[in-house]
């Protein structure tokens, strides 16, 4: 299988999952992204199924309602049973790098909410020490600069990603040569720096399930594994 091929296998491994789990009450969180767009498109089999999603991007939401499938505020739901979202980098504890596709704000916002985090990946995603993959801060306009500063002090080179702005209306530093050994702590140390909205560490809230793609077919991770 090349990538392309792991990466639908994991979206229909995803589907088939939490298929016969899903209720007239279920709702769905959706996540951004190559993998998950595969997933939101192997969704329309079951469209029929499905009640309520809500989703964190704005390009999520309109390829959901282009399949006919329900989207909605996620302030208009009591829960999300599942959230299905693709990662840049994940480790053996199943906390993740997010954030490439500039949505890891509401992408956090729903990780926040959901009993259950599905991560769908293909295996070269997955890695030893997160940092190979440039760390996505979300910053407020204003504070660029500062952020930036405090960042070089943690240790990184953080970039201006020019020309994105977030479906939050703010700006992303991409934080390059930045390895991760200790992801709680710098997850917490970074939120914690005036003009960040969040970063891309998913490490206080990992993923409940990694499916992984690779050459011989899924495979289904746990944190404890």
């Amino acid at each position: 299988m090349n990538q392309d091929e792991m990466k639908q296998a994991v979206a229909q491994a995803a589907l088939d999952y939490i298929r016969p789990k899903i209720d007239d009450d279920t709702v769905l969180g959706i996540g951004t992204g190559s993998t998950a767009n595969l997933f939101i498109d192997c969704l329309a089999d079951i469209r029929g199924l499905l009640t309520a999603t809500v989703a964190s991007s704005e390009a999520s939401a309109e390829r959901l309602r282009n399949h006919g499938i329900p989207v909605y505020d996620l302030n208009a739901v009591d829960q999300v049973d599942f959230y299905i979202d693709g990662a840049d980098e994940c480790n053996a504890a199943l906390q993740l790098i997010k954030g490439g596709g500039a949505a890891l704000t509401r992408e956090k916002i729903v990780t926040a909410v959901a009993k259950e985090f599905i991560c769908i990946a293909d295996e070269s995603k997955l890695v030893h020490t997160l940092g190979q993959f440039p760390l996505p801060v979300e910053v407020i306009p204003m504070a660029r600069s500062h952020v930036a500063r405090e960042l070089v002090k943690l240790g990184g080179d953080p970039v201006y990603r020019d020309g994105v702005v977030t479906d939050n209306g703010n700006v992303i530093l991409d934080v390059y040569n930045f390895s991760i050994p200790q992801p709680l702590a710098t997850e917490e140390k970074i939120n914690g720096i005036t003009g960040v909205v969040t970063n891309g560490l998913f490490a206080l809230k990992p993923a409940d399930v990694l499916l992984l793609g690779t050459p011989q077919g899924v495979k289904t991770l746990y944190a404890a594994d």
